[in-house]
């Protein structure tokens, strides 16, 4: 078994991480955020930091942050403690109902330590698909 195939724990996660991302909504707009994505340790969770710059169409950049937090059970919530999705340990699909919107995910290990994460949304007000590039920093 390769090091891409073996089911991902929670401390291999922890540490910085290049972040990529890019979110194509159905109406043609493009955005692109980069910046990192760090897991640090806190209780018997890691806290997760993404924290970058975000690029709209030609909008002027701006900065962004977002905190997650992630359990033993590879669980991911969002910072205020509601539950967001599993990650599957072995890569594959997720997802996450966030009334009136559909979150479809799946995360892809195959290039570990690197991994990909594609979200396809869809509600009465969002139509996107994003992919988020993850890399040691």
């Amino acid at each position: 078994m390769t090091l891409s195939q073996c089911a991902r724990s929670l401390s291999d996660f922890a540490g910085l991480w290049r972040l990529e991302r890019e979110i194509v909504h159905d109406d043609g707009t493009l955005a692109q955020f980069s910046g990192t994505a760090q897991w640090m340790p806190e209780g018997d969770r890691l806290r997760c930091v993404e924290a970058g710059t975000m690029r709209i169409g030609s909008s002027p950049p701006m900065s962004g942050q977002r905190v997650y937090f992630w359990d033993a059970d590879l669980w991911v919530y969002f910072d205020d403690g509601r539950p967001f999705h599993r990650v599957p340990p072995t890569g594959g699909d997720t997802g996450h109902w966030c009334d009136p919107d559909q979150y479809d995910g799946n995360y892809d290990f195959s290039q570990w330590p690197a991994f990909t994460v594609t979200w396809s949304v869809r509600g009465p007000r969002k139509a996107y698909r994003m992919v988020s590039r993850y890399s040691l920093a």
